[in-house]
């Protein structure tokens, strides 16, 4: 599959078309129709089960070296947007600024207050809908926690809050996977094992979404779950900030803040100013 697949720029000359009410109308009525396998999913506590290994002191280094390109003075205020648990809320208040981390999964944000203190806060929250107008100086979304959504319009409504929400001057960080990174590496099936729980996990790509199926069977019951992830890439995120109102001043390609390469990095990290 190739971005041409993607049908674009197509789309976002439609998008710009479309009043925010039309926008917001779709989107009451998607959630009418049907619960998003995203919110159901980030409160089951199988997915935390899943994702406990991630590396803390590796996520402490990518932080440090973000805050460093970010190059924000302290006591900015910093919106951790998709925050789920607050962890790297709380260490963004550690640094020294004032953090808000905002998640629509209500269990985590439970969680993630029972850390709250002066300077850091929690609240749930849909990133479709804007939150302070004119308020933060940075906004990080981290570890591809956007593309989620059903359809290109909510993508870019969420943009369009980031925007809304930034003062002018302020810096919007997108840390997301390098789409065809993740086409030409794929694995399509494992298994994996945690704390006495197998998961079977199957990956595929279909109408430019990046699809994962888990699996898992405990207490006698069966339980299975599906993840899907927009497979934008630079060009499509070019297009979407254009459109949000945001304009884009540096790539990289890792954590490590090295040069962006499309067919070789493991991450497109994207950092975007409010004019």
């Amino acid at each position: 599959m190739t971005s041409a697949d993607l049908s674009w720029p197509l789309p976002i000359r439609l998008l710009e078309q479309t009043s925010e009410a039309q926008l917001t109308f779709g989107l009451v009525k998607m959630q009418q129709m049907r619960k998003e396998w995203f919110a159901e999913w980030f409160d089951s506590p199988y997915y935390h089960l899943l994702y406990k290994s991630r590396d803390e002191n590796e996520a402490e280094i990518a932080l440090n070296n973000l805050l460093h390109a970010l190059a924000l003075p302290p006591g900015c205020r910093v919106l951790d947007l998709a925050c789920g648990k607050g962890r790297h809320s709380r260490f963004l208040a550690e640094k020294g600024f004032q953090v808000t981390g905002i998640d629509i999964a209500q269990a985590s944000i439970t969680y993630a207050r029972t850390f709250e203190q002066p300077g850091l806060e929690f609240y749930q929250h849909d990133m479709r809908k804007s939150f302070r107008l004119n308020y933060f100086d940075a906004v990080m979304n981290m570890f591809t926690s956007f593309g989620y959504f059903e359809t290109d319009a909510d993508h870019l409504l969420a943009l369009k809050n980031v925007a809304k929400d930034l003062r002018p001057g302020g810096l919007f960080l997108l840390d997301f996977f390098n789409a065809n990174f993740v086409r030409k590496n794929l694995v399509h099936s494992e298994v994996k094992t945690i704390d006495n729980l197998s998961f079977t996990l199957k990956r595929w790509v279909r109408s430019g979404y990046v699809f994962k199926s888990v699996e898992f069977q405990t207490g006698g019951r069966l339980f299975h779950f599906r993840e899907k992830v927009r497979l934008f890439d630079l060009n499509h995120f070019q297009m979407l900030f254009d459109s949000a109102g945001l304009v884009l001043r540096q790539s990289y390609g890792d954590y490590d803040l090295s040069t962006f390469d499309e067919n070789n990095s493991k991450r497109l990290i994207l950092i975007a100013e409010k004019p």
